[in-house]
């Protein structure tokens, strides 16, 4: 299928930074470039007729992430009261159209999702979800979840982004992720979360330690995740310490094969199937909202 007309997208702009987004498709964030650098990847290739599963851009992980399963079977939830139900992995928001808004000054884009008939099929609960993404400058990017329940019942729900960060497969060796301190914990092929181990500081991107991996935070963030890159002459920093932001709870990092020219470097505020094992899911009082915000900051253009 070749790519939606024009009206499918918003581009954002600042100086020599640029946004392209897509409500209508799952809400995603598709690409961002300063100049001509690729920040967040996307493929020339992409498949527009399955855009929840192109290997790009950042596709929005609520109101579940990863996998969940019910009885070995990945895909279903359980609830309190004993129900199961469908629920793809990841969730139904990349799947999903969102409306906008365009910010006034032109640098930042809106976009809100709410409950609807198929998706209480799947996720019985009145909700509000909203992504912002701004320029604070060419080389800085806000990015905010607000997660709000208009119904009268508690929310669960654990939400999360999945970028997908431009570097060549072959820059992968030389390559370095610095953390905060972290526990490392990946998810069992029963569905379990493994034990946690004390995290390093610092690994290399061809390091297998890291590949599907959750980097659970210990505590707050004083320092921000850190990309670096020397062919490229690129830093990207990950700010998790926000003002005014619910804390996250992992970072979870993540290719696709050995010639991927990108890695994954995703927040998260929990674990797969925390609806069930509880790491990480969060509940939202009727009335109330809660906000979780980043920042990303690129060095060395």
């Amino acid at each position: 299928m070749t790519a939606p007309s024009q009206q499918a997208f918003v581009d954002i702009a600042l100086g020599s930074s640029r946004l392209r987004l897509a409500p209508q498709l799952g809400g995603r964030l598709l690409s961002w470039h300063i100049g001509d650098r690729p920040i967040i990847y996307w493929p020339d290739s992409a498949d527009w007729s399955n855009v929840a599963r192109v290997r790009g851009g950042n596709p929005l992980l609520f109101p579940f992430l990863g996998r969940h399963r019910v009885d070995g079977r990945i895909g279903e939830w359980r609830d309190g009261q004993g129900v199961v139900r469908p629920l793809p992995m990841h969730g139904f928001a990349r799947d999903l159209p969102f409306a906008h808004e365009l910010h006034p000054d032109g640098r930042g884009l809106s976009m809100t999702l709410t409950d609807s008939e198929a998706t209480r099929a799947q996720y019985p609960f009145a909700f509000r979800f909203e992504a912002i993404y701004r320029l604070a400058d060419e080389q800085t990017l806000d990015v905010t979840l607000v997660t709000s329940n208009p119904g009268d019942a508690p929310l669960p729900y654990y939400a999360g982004h999945h970028f997908y960060f431009a570097l060549p497969h072959t820059a992968r060796g030389e390559a370095t992720l610095a953390l905060p301190p972290t526990e490392r914990r990946r998810q069992l092929e029963d569905g379990s979360i493994s034990a946690p181990k004390a995290g390093a500081t610092r690994y290399s991107l061809d390091d297998p330690l890291i590949l599907d991996r959750f980097h659970c935070l210990t505590g707050i963030p004083a320092q921000p995740v850190r990309l670096d890159c020397p062919s490229l002459g690129r830093r990207i920093e990950i700010n998790l310490d926000r003002e005014g932001s619910i804390p996250w709870y992992a970072v979870t990092t993540w290719t696709e094969a050995d010639t991927s020219d990108f890695y994954c470097v995703e927040p998260w505020l929990g674990l797969p199937d925390a609806i069930h094992n509880g790491l990480g899911l969060r509940w939202v009082e009727p009335g109330a909202s809660e906000t979780a915000s980043l920042r990303i900051a690129i060095g060395g253009i």
